[in-house]
């Protein structure tokens, strides 16, 4: 009874259902001008009146100078630019086919689950405005990860319908990812407009693509590219816009994990769209320690079964140490 009670509260807060890659905080438009905070972030597609394919994305985060002591710290690349910050997450996600009213997925996205550390460091070059990340994932796929029993707890909460298929889920299996990311300043004009290019290469055992991509930031916001925050109390006012183009080599939660092949139902390598759009739009607002934002999501199609598209929502709320 009370595992019951713990997983209906994870769920209400965690397992309402969205659609998405997996949470990246370490771009550009996701920046916060401090050496230590604490954010929360949770993906949903509940924001965009959905309920399939990626059914919840949380991630807790914490950035702090001591986290460079971290042993797993120095495994990530340090292109030792100006500044560099440290940090540390831990990321829980469930997938659902388009349908969930049936068991038999056919052809759908498999249910499946991953639960993962993030490791990550993130250096900025305030002269040449560039910005680089690195990021370790470390963690499990399937039934371990409990995505099933999160989701199920929050549906019967909200008197939604209970998925059938959760034990048709991607098996168990280890995940281990890295991924590094590039960015650029393109243009910018004051703390009002800027715009900066990046591209990315992640591979291992959850996911292996390359992406490349375009920020537009306009309003008022402390740039990405400058020194660390200035105890100015100013208030920050800004939205973004991210389109995304990546290539896709491999994803676990479609295909299965790479070690354990006993999972009952995939989708083989034929039937995963190796192109695919991703688009972000989103509203940050801003003021002394605290940082909030709320977006939007589009994605082309993932499978070539699946629906054409899919949208989500999210927020943040981030709050700074010092």
């Amino acid at each position: 009874m009370f595992r019951r009670y713990v997983l209906t509260i994870i769920g209400l807060l965690f397992g309402l259902n969205a659609m998405a890659q997996e949470i990246d905080n370490t771009t550009s438009y996701k920046n916060i001008n401090r050496d230590s905070y604490i954010r929360f972030s949770l993906d949903n597609d509940y924001f965009s009146a959905r309920d399939q394919q990626y059914t919840e994305g949380v991630n807790l985060e914490v950035c702090s100078p001591a986290l460079k002591k971290n042993p797993l710290t120095w495994l990530l690349i340090n292109p030792h630019f100006g500044h560099t910050r440290y940090g540390l997450g831990i990321e829980q996600a469930g997938y659902t086919p388009d349908n969930l009213h049936v068991e038999d997925q056919n052809q759908d996205r498999p249910y499946s689950g991953t639960l993962f550390l993030k490791t990550f460091l993130l250096a900025t070059d305030t002269v040449k405005k560039q910005r680089w990340a690195t990021t370790l994932s470390t963690g499990v796929i399937g039934e371990i990860a409990q995505a099933g029993e999160i989701q199920d707890e929050a549906h019967k909460l909200l008197h939604n319908v209970i998925p059938p298929g959760w034990e048709y889920q991607v098996a168990n299996d280890v995940i281990v990812n890295y991924q590094v990311d590039y960015e650029k300043q393109i243009l910018a004009y004051l703390n009002f407009v800027s715009l900066d290019g990046d591209i990315s290469a992640r591979a291992g055992t959850l996911s292996d693509k390359a992406g490349i991509g375009v920020t537009a930031l306009v309003g008022y916001f402390e740039s990405p590219f400058s020194q660390i925050y200035r105890k100015t109390g100013k208030f920050h006012l800004y939205m973004y816009d991210r389109p995304e183009l990546d290539v896709i080599g491999y994803d676990a939660t479609l295909e299965g994990g790479v070690f354990n092949h006993t999972s009952p139902y995939t989708i083989p390598p034929s039937g995963v769209t190796r192109l695919v759009f991703i688009n972000r739009v989103g509203w940050v607002a801003s003021f002394k320690k605290v940082t909030l934002e709320y977006f939007q999501c589009y994605t082309s199609r993932e499978l070539s079964t699946g629906p054409k598209n899919n949208k989500w929502g999210g927020i943040q709320v981030a709050v700074a140490f010092r």
